[in-house]
């Protein structure tokens, strides 16, 4: 889709910076950009080994424990639009790396916490520096890499790295914690910040500033309530059960909140998401398919990891080396997604992607009661690849959809929906866990719940993802 810098509506915008011309394809940009997204998503998960010997060393209560792993989270998905609103209008480079700034600092701050509180404090402030990163790192590949082959190759590795981060962290945080200790699980995100920062600098144009536009203060705060309600309800749901009084308050305040959003964004002169971006079905569908398979992908690395350590009594590097297969292929998955796309366009990809990830964790619900773990590296493996397979076309349909006045708020859009995602799965896995009649049947259970979300998935691609010859229309 072709739109003119015009499309914000008036206001400033800067010239960029120099940046590789057309015949020059420099891959520094990604390196960058995928070092800051890397960062973000390897904290969500790595400091679920770390939090147990964390909890002893500075004699934490459960709530503390509980808050240093949820409290990043929480404020990561509550303020990804408020990020994405900041990079359209302030300019996604400068948003970005004020991002990194902080969350490097703030990982500093969570190395040497000498208290439970003031840990908690740097991870909700860890979190924040999250919520800028991820919302400008789509927005400036989709600026760096403005032909379809090489943005689609972009796409796809940016999104190899939420998986290989996510299913790698047990791995990486049990050998760190075993070996040097619980603190370097920040500390490593000190070099990773810097060369982040510097390549970011030196090798990404300056983005558009929009300045004229106004950031909709009431809007953002119902949109960070809403966000924030559902996740901390959604986390809670998974140890209280569904029924439980504050996870229902949760989630009626929750749809309250949403609800105040969407009379603001209608009445607003300047909404941080037009009505008429949430009413395409493009847009929406990717937001949807982002949704279902992040469900089913991080409810099975949930479960999953529950079962090699509570069941099998894997250590915390076995349960690494166990989801290993899942990891290898969102890499390859990845590069080759980016390779096909140029010949067989979007849709393809997302609707075999998912159909494969939906075959994977249906394979592993009916394994059986006890099943050998050979029999489950193929199910992980269909899973993972699946997953990523699919994540680079609805990458490109959702970015597509969207003008680059909106570039950053497109993004944070289709973040916020997978995170919502990702917590949805994790609690509905844990319940099933709790309330089943047998582990196992639990279990099984839920790796059936997730087939049936990339089941879903597919469908809504048919419906919602664009075909080849739409793709070449629409630009």
């Amino acid at each position: 889709m072709a739109f003119a810098e015009s499309a914000d509506g008036g206001g400033s915008t800067s010239p960029p910076a120099s940046a590789p011309g057309p015949g020059r394809r420099s891959w520094a940009p990604l390196l960058a950009v995928c070092t800051g997204y890397f960062m973000v998503i390897l904290d969500v998960t790595v400091i679920n080994v770390a939090v147990p010997v964390i909890g002893r060393e500075l004699s934490a209560s459960l709530t503390g424990i509980q808050w240093i792993t949820d409290g990043y989270t929480l404020v990561f998905a509550g303020f990804l639009l408020t990020g994405g609103a900041l990079g359209d209008r302030l300019g996604n480079r400068r948003v970005f790396c004020s991002g990194v700034a902080v969350f490097t600092v703030s990982s500093a701050a969570c190395a040497l916490a000498p208290s439970t509180p003031f840990l908690i404090a740097a991870r909700l402030v860890e979190g924040l520096g999250a919520a800028l990163i991820v919302p400008g790192s789509l927005a400036l590949l989709q600026q760096a890499y403005p032909a379809p082959a090489s943005r689609s190759r972009a796409f796809g590795l940016w999104g190899a790295m939420a998986g290989i981060a996510a299913s790698a962290g047990p791995l990486l945080g049990g050998l760190i914690v075993s070996t040097v200790g619980w603190r370097w699980v920040f500390l490593i995100n000190l070099p990773a910040g810097m060369v982040c920062l510097v390549l970011t600098l030196r090798h990404v144009a300056r983005s558009p500033r929009r300045t004229a536009r106004s950031l909709d203060r009431p809007a953002q705060c119902a949109v960070v309530m809403a966000v924030t309600l559902l996740i901390a309800a959604l986390n809670e749901a998974g140890r209280r059960g569904w029924s439980d009084p504050a996870v229902l308050a949760g989630v009626g305040l929750a749809a309250l909140a949403a609800a105040a959003f969407a009379v603001r964004e209608r009445l607003a002169r300047s909404p941080a998401l037009p009505p008429s971006l949430l009413r395409s079905r493009t847009m929406s569908g990717g937001a949807v398919i982002g949704l279902l398979f992040n469900f089913g992908f991080y409810g099975m690395v949930f479960t999953a990891s529950l079962e090699f350590q509570h069941q099998r009594g894997y250590s915390a590097l076995g349960t690494g080396l166990a989801l290993f297969p899942a990891v290898a292929m969102t890499m390859f998955a990845s590069v080759l997604a980016g390779r096909l796309t140029r010949r067989t366009g979007d849709r393809p990809l997302v609707v075999f992607g998912m159909l494969l990830a939906g075959m994977g964790l249906a394979g592993w619900a009916l394994a059986g009661a006890e099943p050998a773990y050979p029999l489950l590296v193929v199910p992980m493996m269909a899973a993972g690849f699946g997953t990523s397979f699919a994540l680079t076309g609805s990458t490109a349909t959702v970015m597509g959809a969207a003008p680059p006045a909106y570039s950053g708020a497109a993004s944070a859009l289709f973040n916020t929906t997978r995170q919502i995602g990702s917590a949805t799965g994790v609690a509905l896995g844990g319940s099933l866990l709790a309330t089943a009649t047998t582990y196992s049947t639990g279990l099984r259970t839920s790796m059936a719940v997730g087939a049936l979300a990339y089941l879903a998935a597919a469908g809504l691609a048919w419906l919602c993802v664009p075909a080849k010859h739409e793709e070449r229309r629409a630009s």
